[in-house]
């Protein structure tokens, strides 16, 4: 992208951004090393920490210095903002450190937690406006506003002062670690941050690669860089919200397409993987806007290998629905290649199950379910903790080698999203089913004991378990068992010796599972 002649967009930028007056409200971010991520990655890697900033996000800097230039005459108006949520934030607590009236329109797609956090960061000085499912929906809202009102409009990206204000982070990376510096990677959405991180650094560290990060399905300054001209989306995903632009600034795409050195793309699981490594090296846990520099980082490594130099992902924000970590857990093992997802299927007789349960070996099982649906094979969902895609092949084989027929689903977004959370239902083949939980102690391995335990003598026509990370394994388990087998099967399960519950006559059972 260097390569493109150079474009005179602002030559005072760099005075701006050493001028602007950020940390009246703003304070100089750590620049913590990831010490787990670097021992697996063999790369040192420093995390810019932006999401311990006052509202969580590095915000704040832009929206503040542009606010504190407005005169005497600007302020008595009022301004307006739209914003997906992070920049909210951070003109609301603006609006309140300089008593300035604020309408701030929100998509309504915004994540609770950021749409409490601005009224409660701006108080009474700040009217919150939801409009529309994207950020582009509402500054639409907010330009009508605006014009209705005459205030001015704090742009979240697309203004020089607000790129200068965000533009300190990279004076601060530069000034905390003056060594060797091979890339620093940034989340895009509308560029504002990009923009202003690139223009200091190619101005003071030329050699430094700046790296914009985006998500595939919001990537508009992806596209626009790759076009000469700025592309607007018809749609964007909403997943990592606080990115989600459907165009890019004008301004923001001069001074990017001038300075950056490369943009990548990531997918949801890729984000969500570097949510957990985050996760794992700080105890803190990132937005997923706010993990999209650290997921493309990990995909830099994996493609260009050894390298000179530190790695820098700026963690831009931690303002995450809770609601959302289920899918953050589930999906950061495929993410990160770590959980291979299979459909096998075996045919529906004796023995059948152990050579299955053999297969699998000492795997840690993540995921299994099956209905029994035919008289003639079963149908198998399984996800197994892999530790790379050698591993993932060599278990597929595995299964063939016992003449099972194998679907890879780890790719599969159907499969992941819905189907593994779909599979049972009434079978006319159920008969003398009961239905039992158990308890085991969660460990590797563990899973596959309890199933090389079940006795053969008796048919097992349902099974599901899910790792949960807590300390003990819990499986929902049908057993085809006749009225005359009983009490053997009672003096079974006495020896079994797992905690377990006779739930053969559960109401829900009953009405979705019993034929």
């Amino acid at each position: 992208m260097n390569a493109v002649a150079p474009l005179v967009v602002d030559d005072d930028l760099l005075a701006r951004i050493r001028a602007a007056r950020v940390y009246e409200v703003a304070q100089v971010s750590a620049l913590e090393a990831a010490p787990l991520l670097g021992e697996r990655l063999g790369r040192p890697v420093l995390l810019k920490r932006e999401d311990q900033q006052p509202v969580f996000s590095f915000k704040l800097r832009g929206a503040y210095n542009r606010m504190v230039q407005l005169d005497a005459a600007q302020r008595a108006r009022g301004v307006v903002a739209a914003s997906a949520g992070n920049h909210a934030q951070g003109v609301a607590l603006a609006a309140a450190k300089l008593g300035i009236r604020a309408t701030i329109v929100m998509p309504v797609t915004a994540p609770r937690v950021k749409v409490d956090a601005v009224r409660r960061f701006g108080g009474a000085m700040v009217d919150v406006v939801l409009a529309g499912d994207s950020y582009s929906d509402a500054q639409a809202a907010a330009a009508r506003l605006q014009a209705e009102r005459g205030a001015a409009f704090v742009h979240p990206f697309d203004d020089p002062a607000v790129i200068a204000g965000q533009g300190t982070v990279a004076l601060e990376i530069l000034r905390q670690h003056p060594g060797p510096l091979e890339a620093v990677f940034v989340p895009v959405g509308g560029g504002g941050l990009l923009a202003g991180v690139a223009a200091c650094i190619k101005a003071l560290r030329p050699e430094v690669r700046v790296i914009g990060v985006q998500a595939t399905d919001s990537d508009a300054m992806v596209r626009s860089l790759e076009t000469g001209e700025r592309v607007a989306l018809d749609e964007v995903g909403l997943f990592a919200d606080g990115t989600a632009v459907k165009q890019v600034g004008a301004l923001t795409f001069a001074l990017c397409r001038q300075h950056v050195d490369a943009m990548l793309r990531v997918d949801a699981d890729a984000i969500c993987a570097a949510i957990r490594d985050i996760y794992q090296d700080t105890r803190s846990v990132a937005e997923p806007s706010g993990a999209l520099a650290l997921a493309g980082l990990k995909q830099y490594v994996a493609a260009h290998g050894d390298g000179a130099g530190a790695l820098v992902a700026i963690v831009s924000g931690a303002n995450m629905n809770f609601d959302r970590l289920r899918f953050v857990a589930e999906r950061a093992e495929v993410g990160e290649q770590r959980e291979a997802v299979f459909a096998v299927t075996i045919p529906e007789e004796r023995g059948s199950f152990r050579r299955f349960c053999a297969a699998l070996g000492r795997h840690d099982i993540t995921e299994f379910n099956y209905r029994i649906g035919d008289a003639r094979s079963a149908h198998i969902f399984v996800g197994v903790r892999i530790a790379s895609r050698d591993e993932r092949e060599a278990l597929a084989a595995a299964f063939r080698a016992q003449a099972f027929d194998v679907l890879d689903l780890t790719d599969d977004e159907l499969a992941k999203l819905h189907l593994r959370h779909m599979i049972g239902g009434r079978s006319p083949l159920a008969r003398d089913e009961r239905l039992y939980r158990f308890e085991f102690p969660e460990r590797p391995g563990a899973l596959t004991d309890f199933l090389g335990r079940l006795h053969p003598d008796w048919n097992v026509s349902l099974f599901h378990y899910r790792n949960h990370g807590a300390d003990h394994g819990r499986i929902l388990v049908g057993i085809q068992v006749p009225a005359a087998e009983q009490p053997l099967f009672q003096r079974f399960l006495a020896t079994l010796g797992y905690p377990h519950m006779d739930e053969s006559t559960h109401p829900a059972y009953r009405l979705l599972l019993r034929e």
